[in-house]
């Protein structure tokens, strides 16, 4: 089961780069950087990580859910995973860039808005370092989707 699960190509990565693509972004896929973002656009200087809910323990949001069964493999195995992202993130901000983390769950509320706002993002050079596109479900208001960390 396990072996169909993929890392790389998914479906909330493939809209956005298609998306992100009409809108005249230019990007590499998978870059050899702390963490391999899904999307490095160095004009911009910028980073994108296309997290799975589920996978990256998305705290407060619907889709994630700890497994009733081997929950302390689990437990372990998804706070690595948010350690190891959090880490990725701090190398990268040391190294200059900006990160920007789009959740599986925005892609699910509303793709285009989703998009929409990660362009507006990477657009955006103001003092930012890490910002995540969310769903309107998750962290409650619609005026508050995007979670920006200032310098």
């Amino acid at each position: 089961m396990m072996s169909r699960i993929r890392s790389k190509n998914t479906k909330p990565e493939t809209l956005l780069r298609s998306g992100l693509w009409r809108q005249g972004f230019r990007f590499r896929l998978h870059a050899q950087l702390p963490g391999k973002p899904d999307i490095l656009l160095p004009r911009w200087n910028v980073v994108v990580f296309v997290n799975g809910c589920f996978w990256h323990a998305h705290v407060g949001c619907r889709y994630f859910r700890l497994p009733s069964t081997r929950i302390e493999f689990w437990r372990d195995k998804l706070v690595g995973n948010r350690r190891r992202d959090t880490e990725a993130a701090r190398k990268l901000v040391d190294e200059g860039f900006k990160v920007i983390v789009a959740w599986e769950c925005a892609f699910r509320a509303n793709r285009e808005l989703a998009i929409a706002e990660t362009a507006t993002l990477i657009r955006n050079q103001d003092n930012w370092r890490v910002a995540e596109v969310l769903s309107r479900q998750v962290n409650a208001p619609a005026a508050d989707r995007i979670e920006v960390v200032r310098n």
